[in-house]
């Protein structure tokens, strides 16, 4: 079978930020067709913000295609900021930029904690959501973070890179890894924040290709977008994502079971395993979902991009 290639890259036709509370603006762009059918781009992390290959998973002819930078992530203000910064802030933010923008409703594609955020808001503001495309499935489950960030999950097959996660921990006493590193982040010096900062996204980083790449590790580790991505995402982890019980996603999915539903999962993801993608198709047993067997996280490798590109296409009805 021929994969389905990206969109050749396509410079944003408007950018702009919308102020959406005293404290934050938030960066967003716009690509594609302006009078197309409107489409959503939720980055992941959260911390991470937009990335140009994010621009390339829509036919630029059908879509319009916006991309927001979440609160302190990418080029939003302030930066690597946590005041204000919690899951439901996020949801409103979606809703104000729909609003601001002049949009009906919209399909929303969503990666890792884009996924989470996604469902949030589509469980939210149902009647907004035309169409739901996930990937690389993150429910908030406090067990989806004892496997990432304790002992006995994702550290039994990286020892090597779990080891340099640990390392500025190391000497600290607290009840579970991701208390210290918050304690870290958030009231250690800028030296030792920036330090933390950069293994917890090296972390994440080495973990979520299939093979590795170094590019991504060295853009995950630059500075600013290592002080975005660990303390932005360490204190929503920290805060169990800010989730309103354990299983809350899965548990309101029935507010979202007519909305049609693209679950796209590598079957060698690290970062989020299967079985939290295979939960919510069971939850949504009228969703789609398209295990990809040589995909791991990164939703740039070819196996990934091809079946992104293909629920976009097939999206194009709705």
């Amino acid at each position: 079978m021929n994969r389905q290639t990206l969109f050749t890259e396509a410079e944003p036709y408007n950018t702009d930020y919308l102020k959406v509370s005293d404290l934050h603006m938030i960066h967003y762009e716009e690509v594609g067709n302006p009078s197309g059918r409107p489409a959503l781009f939720l980055h992941g992390g959260p911390g991470v913000g937009i990335l140009p290959v994010y621009r390339r998973f829509f036919d630029p002819v059908h879509y319009r295609v916006i991309l927001p930078d979440q609160r302190g992530a990418g080029r939003s203000r302030p930066h690597a900021e946590l005041r204000e910064n919690t899951t439901w802030d996020l949801v409103e933010d979606i809703e104000k930029l729909r609003l601001h923008l002049g949009i009906e409703d919209w399909i929303i594609m969503g990666g890792s904690w884009g996924s989470t955020l996604a469902l949030s808001y589509a469980i939210t503001y149902p009647e907004r959501v035309a169409g739901i495309i996930i990937r690389g499935i993150f429910l908030g489950r406090p067990r989806e973070i004892m496997w990432l960030h304790q002992e006995g999950g994702a550290s039994q097959i990286f020892p090597d890179e779990w080891q340099k996660y640990m390392a500025p921990i190391a000497r600290h006493t607290y009840k579970d890894n991701v208390e210290a590193y918050y304690h870290l982040l958030t009231s250690g010096t800028e030296e030792e924040q920036l330090a933390a900062a950069r293994a917890w996204a090296r972390w994440e980083a080495s973990i979520m290709t299939l093979l590795p790449e170094p590019e991504a590790l060295e853009e995950m580790t630059d500075e600013d977008t290592a002080l975005s991505i660990g303390r932005i995402e360490c204190h929503y982890t920290f805060n169990t994502f800010f989730m309103k019980s354990d299983n809350f996603l899965l548990d309101n999915c029935h507010v979202i079971s007519n909305i049609p539903c693209r679950i796209v999962q590598g079957r060698h993801d690290i970062v989020c395993p299967v079985i939290s993608a295979w939960d919510l198709h069971n939850t949504l047993p009228e969703s789609d979902l398209r295990i990809v067997p040589d995909g791991a996280h990164s939703p740039a490798e070819a196996g990934m991009s091809h079946e992104l590109v293909q629920a976009s296409e097939d999206f194009k009805q709705y």
